[in-house]
């Protein structure tokens, strides 16, 4: 396969992964943007996810313990906006992503929901900062880069 470079082609192959390949693609996409986030659970939720020996029980309670960082980081995130705390939800938010089964992801399936929300804290991530520095790329990019290696693997 060769260096996929825009959306339409990153979603498509995307979608031509089977479940075992969804989730370990996504949680790739996590670790990218992990260190937007402090939380223990997340860490090791992707930990599992890229475990392709993983059992189903493991996984379970890493999308268990995944959705309750969702809900401790969306509370920290607060009325006034702190954009490092919800980059934290958002890396939450792709973790479990990554953990959900395909059959209950929501639109686009499980690596295509952890790669929007991984763009997402990578945003709030921009937004927080105050100087003007320009990535080298931007997140859209690092997936496309990650996936086209994936595959190529």
């Amino acid at each position: 396969m060769s260096q996929i470079s825009n959306d339409a082609e990153f979603k498509q192959a995307l979608q031509n992964l089977d479940s075992k390949q969804q989730r370990t693609v996504a949680a790739l996409f996590v670790e990218h943007v992990l260190a937007l986030s402090d939380d223990d659970r997340i860490k090791r939720a992707i930990k599992i996810a890229t475990d392709n020996s993983a059992s189903e029980d493991e996984i379970s309670d890493a999308l268990r313990s995944a959705k309750s960082a969702i809900m401790d980081s969306s509370t920290r995130c607060g009325a006034e906006g702190n954009w490092t705390n919800q980059a934290g939800y958002f890396v939450a938010r792709a973790a479990v992503a990554a953990m959900t089964p395909v059959a209950q992801s929501k639109s686009g399936g499980p690596a295509w929901q952890a790669a929007m929300s991984s763009r997402m804290a990578q945003t709030s991530i921009l937004i927080d900062n105050s100087s003007d520095e320009v990535l080298e790329h931007s997140e859209n990019e690092w997936q496309y880069g990650i996936l086209s290696n994936y595959l190529n693997s």
